[in-house]
């Protein structure tokens, strides 16, 4: 086993002392970059970028290259599991993931097929195998998934949405029917992500990205039991679990006892009074807004020291953006920030 070369993410993972603040943003590797836009090019779309794994591996290690992150991420999408599903995922240029195929009536999810997530998402664990040779030790791999609400939302939907009314439809009107598609789908994201780890995933992340569209109890009974059961089944791999519901800032004693080591916080949500609620032994990633990266270098320098002020300096930060980085950011304005983090937070700690 290759040994790492920078471990601080980790051990920010596991709320142990660390010499400064670990960085890594959300789509780190993404359009702002132009390097990936003439990777993206060069494969001809989206889901070809993700298949092939030469192509996986030279994006996911482009940011490394241009700024000193704490961790790669595997490039690839939250929507692997619903196209291995048949369900024909397609992007349209300026518009957001669609399925061709969605969910329609409780035939369509009662027949959904059994797949192999080594064998019919085979690509995924090649590109974890490949990028985890390629870092060498450098720095961590996060491996990913979406969560069962997230994906089950993008299913039913077939599109995003602001209210995924027809999701809520199914949701309060059959229940049951709901949950049979939750707890087939936490199956095989359980299954994703060992394989995941298998192949070499150091840490996995779980993006919930709708759940925040909840209220709290049917957040508690379709969004965070399906996760509870996943992070059951991925906890006696030892590997850290990170879960970031966006829009959750209120349910933090509801997500204290989901058994997650870290928890991802959005921009609206206090930093240190979430660790507060969460207590000395859970983690918490986060949480500057994106937008932020859209201003210039004095506005971002107020953020980050109000960011890391909030957490007191306490074990168990980890430094990131409130969502994904946007495409109109200034890689430069990265660069500032991850050096800005960086610098700010080792001089909090000496």
């Amino acid at each position: 086993m290759t040994t790492l070369q920078n471990d601080i993410f980790l051990k920010a993972l596991r709320c142990e002392p660390v010499s400064r603040t670990p960085i890594w943003i959300m789509r780190q590797a993404g359009r702002y970059l132009p390097e990936y836009r003439a990777t993206r090019a060069k494969a001809g779309d989206f889901m070809s970028l993700c298949k092939n794994t030469d192509f996986a591996t030279e994006v996911t290690l482009q940011p490394l290259d241009r700024f000193d992150l704490d961790a790669a991420i595997l490039f690839s999408d939250i929507l692997t599991i619903p196209d291995a599903l048949g369900l024909g995922l397609y992007f349209e240029t300026g518009e957001g993931p669609k399925f061709k195929n969605p969910l329609t009536d409780a035939r369509s999810i009662q027949n959904l097929p059994r797949i192999d997530v080594n064998t019919d998402l085979q690509y995924v664990m090649n590109a974890v195998s490949s990028i985890k040779k390629a870092l060498n030790g450098r720095v961590p791999l996060i491996g990913f998934s979406g969560s069962p609400w997230t994906l089950a939302c993008y299913m039913i939907q077939g599109e995003g949405s602001r209210d995924f009314a027809k999701v809520k439809k199914v949701m309060y009107g059959q229940p049951e029917l709901m949950h049979q598609l939750l707890d087939f789908l936490s199956d095989i994201v359980s299954d994703y992500l060992l394989a995941q780890i298998e192949a070499g995933a150091d840490a996995v992340q779980i993006f919930d990205t709708w759940g925040g569209l909840l209220s709290e109890s049917a957040y508690r009974d379709f969004s965070l039991r399906s996760m509870e059961r996943i992070i059951e089944r991925i906890k006696p791999t030892g590997v850290p679990i990170i879960m970031f519901t966006k829009g959750a800032g209120s349910w933090m004693h509801l997500i204290k006892g989901s058994g997650a080591d870290c928890v991802g916080l959005d921009w609206t949500m206090n930093l240190g009074r979430a660790r507060d609620q969460l207590g000395d032994n859970i983690a918490v990633q986060g949480n500057l807004d994106p937008s932020f990266l859209l201003t210039d270098e004095e506005k971002i320098d107020e953020q980050v020291a109000r960011i890391l002020g909030e957490n007191h300096g306490r074990p168990g930060h980890i430094f990131n953006l409130g969502h994904g980085i946007t495409p109109q950011v200034n890689p430069e304005l990265v660069k500032f920030l991850v050096d800005r983090v960086h610098d700010l937070s080792f001089l909090q700690e000496s």
